[in-house]
């Protein structure tokens, strides 16, 4: 297929926009505090950024404005449709698994209608039970470790956090557990707006719908076979697109909530207690996490159902504004930097605010999964040492999420659970 180029962008537009900054580059994945504050002091609460393709949006960058927009979903809508630039977007624009177009999910669901889908949704997920999440938790945390614990050396990232997430949930939402594997590389590349952006997507839609399929006609005491008996009058398509985020927003962040807090745990002489066999500070560095490093940085997001002005500009009709989860939570209004403990403070953005907020069982399962898998590891490696200088750790290349690329470590060889008789 012959992708035509964008078109121009008009004056007028050119003139709202002045300044934009490109919504892309190593600055996102090296140093976005820095470039945060910097876009707050060049533009203000909201700023002008150009995505790819040379497509024009607004990025909320303060805390009360974020609030705001969350909060009204009447004039800040989640309905895609609204977009006053859909003209400008390709068929193959790398972040249309992000910002989607006439995907009947609930991320773009509005009203009553989102309103019933997300109850269907919470109450399959608030029927997991808490014990046997956790027990599933520790056995495939185990199984994981397993595989490195005799070598001295792993890779966090690559061998752990981005691992276990997803072998949990596809546990829960009905998956076989040799297919939540496979879903990892089609996640990673969905959520990071590669060139292999649209393949990714393709292959989780496609693996979500033969789950539906086989749950429709084989239900089992899992989340997916609850959805279906308490779906009213919603069509197979719509759980299969719901299952999607779910499971995309399921993984990914809690991958990088693991890896980001197992970072701060390992280059922060506060929380070096920990890796002596303490486990009492694990919650605090994961809410650390959500305050400074939030694994879900920006998420695309609200269209203006009519011409307003928020944090001093004056937002068109159609017009996309991009949620600044992590500029937001260091707003200087309400959070300074290095100015004292996190420790009990929640009013964090990491897990968006209002109707489109992630749904409270869906944070549970996340939490436990991930402080189930730091404390395993804990338990099981009391030593681990990182192996570079901090500084050359690397982020992964995503505007929207933010997590590592690898972190490597080392630790006196351990023997695997499995070879002593371990049946936990």
């Amino acid at each position: 297929m012959t992708t035509q180029p964008p078109a121009t962008q008009p004056p007028a537009t050119q003139s709202r926009f002045a300044g934009a900054v490109p919504f892309s580059g190593p600055r996102f994945h090296v140093e976005p505090a820095a470039l945060y504050r910097e876009m707050r002091h060049e533009h203000g609460a909201v700023a002008p950024i150009v995505l790819d393709g040379d497509v024009p949006a607004w990025l909320v960058l303060g805390y009360r404005e974020l609030l705001h927009v969350t909060s009204d979903p009447v004039l800040f809508s989640r309905d895609s449709e609204l977009w006053n630039q859909w003209d400008r977007v390709p068929d193959d624009w790398p972040l249309l698994p992000m910002i989607g177009r006439k995907q009947p999910s609930i991320l773009y669901t509005v009203g009553e209608r989102h309103r019933r889908r997300a109850a269907m949704m919470s109450n399959a997920m608030e029927a997991v039970d808490p014990f046997e999440l956790r027990r599933c938790a520790e056995r495939y945390a185990d199984e994981l470790i397993d595989g490195f614990c005799g070598r001295g050396r792993a890779d966090l990232i690559a061998e752990f956090a981005t691992l276990l997430p997803v072998r949990v949930l596809a546990r829960i939402y009905g998956f076989s557990e040799e297919q939540g594997p496979k879903l990892v590389t089609a996640i990673n590349d969905l959520v990071n707006s590669t060139e292999n952006a649209i393949a990714g997507q393709v292959f989780v839609f496609t693996s979500m719908t033969a789950l539906v399929a086989a749950k429709r006609h084989r239900p089992g005491p899992d989340v997916v076979s609850r959805m279906l008996a308490d779906r009213h009058d919603f069509t197979d398509e719509e759980i299969v697109q719901d299952v999607m985020v779910m499971t995309v927003a399921g993984h990914q962040p809690t991958a990088d909530w693991m890896g980001n807090s197992l970072r701060l745990m390992l280059t922060d002489d506060r929380f070096s207690a920990s890796f002596s066999g303490g486990r009492h500070s694990v919650g605090e560095a994961m809410n650390e996490v959500l305050w400074e490093d939030t694994p879900s940085q920006n998420i695309a997001g609200r269209w203006a159902s009519r011409d307003t002005r928020l944090g001093g500009r004056h937002i068109h009709a159609g017009d996309l504004l991009v949620l600044g989860f992590a500029a937001a939570n260091a707003d200087p209004r309400v959070h300074i930097e290095g100015g004292g403990p996190t420790r009990g403070n929640s009013s964090f953005f990491s897990f968006g605010h209002g109707e489109h907020r992630c749904p409270f069982p869906a944070q549970e399962i996340a939490e436990v999964i991930a402080r189930t898998g730091i404390e395993v590891l804990l338990d099981r490696l009391p030593d681990i040492d990182l192996t570079v200088a901090p500084g050359s750790l690397v982020r992964r290349p995503s505007p929207w999420l933010r997590g590592m690329t690898e972190l490597p470590v080392s630790f006196t060889p351990a023997p695997a659970l499995g070879d002593l008789g371990d049946n936990r």
